[in-house]
């Protein structure tokens, strides 16, 4: 087990440096200055040449990434253009925010997935599997986007029970577990949980169908096996793959969603990045991209150990 771990983690070495030289070079191949943010617009060339160079942007394309990479390796990304503060600082806070909506939404996204589909994978082909698939089909389709305006509107506006926007009481960011800032998370996390429930449901069942047709499963019941003895042998095998959807699905959600936290205020990594996309901050963006892409590299690298750790096939593969 150990020699896998040190495999994948050597793996995610090259894979880390591709992120950053991507993260690098996108913000760089996009139309514009990115100086128009802090710049008057009847700055001089003198004035616009010197902030330049005071944020390297005046050297080679391989140096800049160069010096980037070595700051960023000590912690450094920067400082942000629009607000001059340290970019790793902006970018933190607005990631605890992310992961803080991404656990909550995971929690409620996974649970209705695996429930639903293990339902619907034993019960196959009846009115209870349609209903189960009926839900995962419409939680795949719906935009998050517009459950979350159609959520304010029932929620906030009409019935008044949760509110519309933000993360705390008085426009605060900051973050505490009691129900003054737990009432702003509800309808965020339920609209980000709506997509994973209906993939992990989806997965769930297909996997729960296939093995409990296959063979071994009727020799179980046939050596007289309780039916709690096979659902916990079919969770066993199922847990591999969908352990990988589901790490795959948080990622995505720790990755932050810009639309979603758009619609709730949700001072998020999502949030956080379109800010830095309209304001042109070439270091926010930068940081945050990067910060972002790690976060998913990591994420996808505990999968692989505890699917190493639950199957030992891929262990001997």
């Amino acid at each position: 087990m150990l020699a896998y771990i040190a495999r994948r983690i050597v793996y995610v070495i090259p894979i880390v440096i591709s992120v950053a030289l991507v993260c690098f070079l996108l913000v760089h191949i996009t139309p514009g200055d990115p100086l128009v943010a802090v710049l008057p617009a009847d700055a001089s060339q003198e004035l616009a040449a010197q902030l330049r160079a005071a944020y390297g942007f005046d050297r080679p394309l391989p140096v800049q990434f160069g010096l980037w990479l070595l700051r960023a390796l000590h912690g450094d990304l920067g400082n942000s253009i629009a607000t001059g503060r340290p970019v790793l600082a902006e970018v933190m806070r607005a990631v605890g925010n992310t992961v803080t909506l991404a656990i909550a939404a995971a929690i409620i996204g996974f649970t209705m997935g695996i429930l639903l589909g293990l339902i619907a994978g034993y019960f196959r082909e009846t009115w209870i599997d349609k209903l189960a698939t009926s839900f995962a089909i419409a939680g795949v389709s719906v935009p998050h986007y517009w459950l979350g305006m159609v959520l304010v509107i029932i929620f906030s506006v009409e019935l008044n029970w949760l509110p519309a926007v933000g993360a705390g009481p008085n426009g605060s960011s900051s973050w505490a577990w009691d129900w003054a800032h737990l009432k702003y998370l509800v309808l965020p996390a339920i609209t980000t949980s709506v997509i994973p429930m209906g993939i992990v449901t989806r997965t769930v069942r297909a996997l729960t169908g296939d093995i409990l047709s296959q063979d071994f499963v009727e020799a179980l019941r046939a050596k007289g096996l309780h039916e709690t003895g096979v659902f916990r042998h079919v969770i066993k095998n199922a847990a591999p793959t969908a352990l990988a959807v589901m790490g795959l699905q948080l990622g995505y959600m720790l990755g932050g969603s810009i639309l979603i936290e758009t619609v709730f205020s949700w001072p998020g990594s999502g949030f956080l990045l379109n800010s830095a996309i309209f304001q042109r901050d070439l270091p926010l963006l930068q940081g945050t991209i990067l910060v972002l892409a790690l976060f998913f590299v990591f994420l996808n690298l505990l999968v692989d150990i505890a699917q190493a750790a639950i199957d030992p096939r891929i262990k001997r593969g």
